[in-house]
């Protein structure tokens, strides 16, 4: 029989472990400590942000808002964590990756097929961007078994709806909002009806192209309409432009008239007074007056005469006065016969 002093390690702490066991008041201390360490597993953590949903065996019981909580341990109660204010989004008609982490397309695996038939019998490739939130976590967690898979395949029968009530040119051009407006509603009235919990906050529409024969043609008319719209936005500018001017210029010259009627009436106005004014000086010494009047109107006159004036007197010699340094005078002299005027200038000057 082998002594406690050759005991393996193993054997030794069995050893330890049973004198430890039948030591009065262990089993219960044990007890309580396995039993805390499960109660303390209850604890968990919500983000802001984010709803925790518990369910009791599988029933939902109650709802976790932010912060630390407890529920009971595991395999009692369960908690779910949903971000509800996370902003999501899928994309309809760019391949996998706009549903590589649904359900869906873990089953199916392919790339959703982008081509659809407008209302005119057409055919378009359309791409399209969802964003949505988590508007009710039950509905979202229990109602359907994969929603994200669900919104996408929702999504592209109501793009496809949208698109086959419009015609091929209305979703290339003028159309597209109109589009956008349909498949978001048509698409939250469906994940309502599926009890999807989920709120659609925007759709987006992409690319939406003709098939590759044609696309040519057709981006052709497109950019026809636009230069179309282009010049008509250009003509109704330069009308906004052109007739506030006009009508600035007609002001200004409107203005322009009147000023002058204006000052045409007060130059009358004056000229009147002052003629009634040298009348009654006129009537009260007429020939001192009447002097006055020719001696300031040949004052007026004489300073703007090219003229002399010679004194019969003053004798034949009148050289002096000539104006022989003004050149418009000399050129006078110049005849047809004679084109330098030498004759005449020389007569002048002796």
């Amino acid at each position: 029989m082998m002594t406690a002093e050759y005991a393996s390690p193993d054997e030794q702490i069995i050893g330890w472990l049973n004198d430890f066991i039948k030591k009065p008041g262990t089993v219960p201390m044990l007890a309580v400590l396995i039993v805390g360490i499960w109660l303390a597993t209850g604890f968990f953590i919500v983000s802001p942000g984010e709803q925790g949903i518990i369910r009791q065996f599988g029933k939902k019981v109650r709802t976790a808002s932010a912060g630390l909580n407890w529920r009971m341990p595991w395999p009692v109660e369960k908690v779910d964590i949903v971000n509800v204010e996370q902003v999501r989004r899928i994309e309809v008609g760019f391949g996998i990756q706009g549903r590589e982490n649904s359900e869906f397309s873990r089953r199916t695996g392919g790339r959703s097929d982008a081509m659809m038939l407008t209302g005119d019998e057409n055919m378009v490739e359309a791409q399209i961007i969802v964003q949505y939130k988590v508007s009710d976590p039950v509905k979202y967690l229990f109602r359907l078994y994969d929603p994200d898979g669900t919104l996408f395949t929702a999504t592209e029968v109501a793009l496809r709806s949208a698109v086959g009530r419009s015609t091929i040119d209305d979703v290339l051009t003028v159309g597209r909002q109109k589009v956008q407006e349909e498949t978001r509603e048509f698409l939250q009235r469906l994940m309502d009806a599926y009890e999807s919990g989920l709120m659609i906050t925007e759709v987006r529409l992409q690319v939406v192209d003709p098939p590759d024969q044609v696309k040519d043609a057709f981006h052709e008319v497109v950019r026809a309409r636009e230069d179309r719209e282009r010049l008509i936005n250009e003509a109704k500018g330069y009308q906004e432009d052109l007739i506030p001017r006009a009508r600035g210029e007609a002001q200004k010259m409107l203005r322009g008239a009147e000023a002058f009627k204006e000052e045409r009436v007060l130059k009358a106005q004056g000229d009147a007074a002052r003629f009634t004014a040298l009348l009654g000086e006129y009537q009260k010494a007429k020939e001192v007056t009447w002097n006055r009047l020719q001696i300031e109107t040949l004052e007026r006159i004489y300073p703007a005469a090219n003229k002399v004036i010679i004194d019969p007197q003053a004798g034949a010699n009148v050289l002096p006065l000539l104006p022989l340094q003004n050149p418009s005078f000399l050129d006078s002299l110049q005849g047809p016969s004679d084109p330098a005027g030498l004759s005449r200038k020389k007569e002048v000057m002796s």
